[in-house]
């Protein structure tokens, strides 16, 4: 088990609820560097290996960790699937569009199928036999491609600058969403799954 969830890990085992995510960093390239050793150690090695395989290896041990290290009587674990990006306006028939920065409604046409970056095999790897109750927000999301920050965001955590705003193309913020909206259906999802269990 690595010693990070070992040590970490300590402070979930009273909970009443935990809720697991993966955010989308397992989206940014085909493949993941593994570090092999420990953070802590000086070594540069690493192996790399496909996107599909590194989120495997990290269900699998999440999954372990789980199974082993949660009174499943006491506590109920939830884990959410990805949010999407809206990067590429050419999967929404809208060749116009920069980027999310000039959408204004969202998908309308649920009969279409949807290609807003998501490697959908992620999703497909969930480990069967773990008491985990799945929150797919992944589909739902996916039609709201006009509900992002766009360029009303931070960059280095400094507002844009009007030249920048005037640059959606560059600029708009496709991975962020807005508040209040979409993540707060998430969150309703989360709520009814918990008082279903009450």
């Amino acid at each position: 088990m690595p010693e990070s969830i070992s040590n970490h890990g300590i402070h979930s085992k009273a909970a009443d609820f935990l809720v697991f995510n993966t955010y989308i960093w397992w989206m940014n390239n085909q493949t993941i560097k593994i570090i092999l050793g420990s953070f802590d150690q000086e070594s540069a090695d690493y192996e790399e290996v496909q996107r599909c395989t590194a989120y495997e290896r990290v269900m699998t041990t999440w999954a372990d960790w789980l199974m082993h290290n949660v009174n499943h009587t006491r506590t109920a674990s939830y884990f959410i699937t990805m949010s999407p990006v809206h990067w590429q306006s050419s999967n929404r028939n809208n060749p116009d569009g920069a980027v999310c920065a000039r959408e204004t409604t969202p998908i309308m046409n649920t009969t279409m199928e949807l290609d807003m970056g998501i490697d959908r095999r992620l999703l497909d790897n969930q480990e069967e036999g773990i008491p985990v109750d799945l929150i797919d927000i992944t589909t739902l999301s996916e039609y709201r491609k006009d509900a992002h920050t766009l360029v009303y965001t931070l960059r280095q955590g400094k507002l844009l600058l009007p030249e920048q705003k005037a640059n959606p193309a560059t600029f708009a913020d496709c991975l962020h969403w807005c508040l209040s909206g979409v993540p707060d259906a998430w969150n309703e999802l989360l709520y009814t799954h918990i008082i279903s269990r009450s």
